[in-house]
């Protein structure tokens, strides 16, 4: 592994299009007890059905509504430090669907998915922020789980320089035949594939074809911690560095209030965390590091440089409610790094 992750193809008009469900974030603040009340573990991730996600709604103070989803987060985040990107979600012609549509434009991301016919309703999720800045989520996935490959955009795919897809998507057959399918396309496109494994209960249910994704597939994996061990079975965070060191060519590790690890087939380097204030919400925070990272990809920078980029605006986002940023990404960039 080069110390430069370079780019195959310098002439192709997109740098990055992300695949992912489309989902609006509806956040708000709420004490412990109230999760207690609704049966909510701390920091989980729970799909729910329509009819409790209006009973939870009935009982929350919105605080902001954003075009979110992992995938989203990190699309529009490059779109503000500069990039050429596009999103590919699924939505209905329906109120979530079209504020989805109209925010995440809004960010200068290319969204060219037509709505969708479905029964259900778009996707959304209610991010619930207690004291310590925990979240914990309520996702109706709704229509944008039935993704399937008529959503694709191969075209893009072919133009774009990195396939960035979110492991959420796995969860539905149909979703995983149009991954594949992307995956494939992107392969033969010269257009690296990036994978984000998302959430360790979502590795939990596809550890074996996660592992086949990635080998036969996957150029650089994004996780944390706790997904890595997943994968792998493992409690020893060093077995599960010499694991994915030998699948992957290149792996990013956030370790949280530890910063993040750079795992490629020659060495493994630690980046520290950039603590820019106090900690309010930590919802997209992983989803910030990989736009940092992929934002010195695509510029050609030093990985180490790659990762202190993603350590920067993690370290950002994470001082604000919501994963979009109250600041210009370019300029808080600028400011500490040289």
């Amino acid at each position: 592994m080069k110390e430069q992750f370079n780019h195959q193809n310098f002439n192709k008009e997109i740098d990055l299009i992300g695949i992912g469900n489309a989902i609006v974030d509806i956040l708000s603040n709420v004490q412990d007890e109230f999760l207690k009340s609704n049966n909510l573990v701390k920091g989980s991730m729970n799909l729910i059905g329509i009819e409790d996600s209006k009973k939870i709604l009935d009982k929350c103070n919105i605080i902001k509504k954003i075009s979110g989803g992992s995938s989203a987060n990190t699309v529009v985040s490059l779109a503000n430090l500069g990039n050429k990107v596009e999103f590919i979600g699924r939505v209905k012609d329906d109120p979530y669907g079209n504020f989805f549509s109209n925010d995440i434009k809004k960010s200068g991301t290319i969204f060219n998915s037509k709505p969708i016919e479905s029964d259900a309703s778009s996707a959304h999720s209610i991010i619930l922020i207690t004291p310590d800045a925990q979240r914990t989520m309520c996702t109706y996935l709704g229509a944008s789980v039935e993704f399937e490959k008529s959503n694709l955009n191969c075209e893009s795919i072919r133009k774009s320089k990195y396939l960035y897809l979110e492991g959420y998507l796995w969860d539905s057959d149909l979703a995983k035949e149009a991954f594949i399918e992307a995956a494939k396309t992107a392969k033969d496109s010269n257009t690296k594939i990036v994978l984000t494994l998302s959430d360790s209960f979502c590795v939990d249910r596809h550890r074996e074809s996660f592992l086949d994704l990635i080998k036969d597939y996957v150029d650089i994996l994004f996780c944390n911690e706790e997904e890595l061990k997943s994968l792998f079975q493992e409690e020893d965070l060093s077995h599960c560095q010499k694991n994915i060191q030998l699948l992957c060519e290149l792996s990013l590790i956030t370790l949280g209030s530890k910063g993040s690890l750079i795992i490629n087939k020659n060495c493994i380097d630690q980046i520290k965390p950039f603590n820019l204030g106090k900690v309010i919400d930590t919802t997209g925070a992983g989803d910030i590091y990989a736009s940092g990272f992929l934002h010195g990809l695509i510029n050609n920078l030093p990985l180490t440089k790659c990762g202190e980029i993603g350590s920067i605006c993690a370290g950002h986002i994470i001082t604000q409610i919501g994963s979009r940023s109250n600041e210009d990404l370019k300029e808080l960039v600028k400011k500490y790094i040289s």
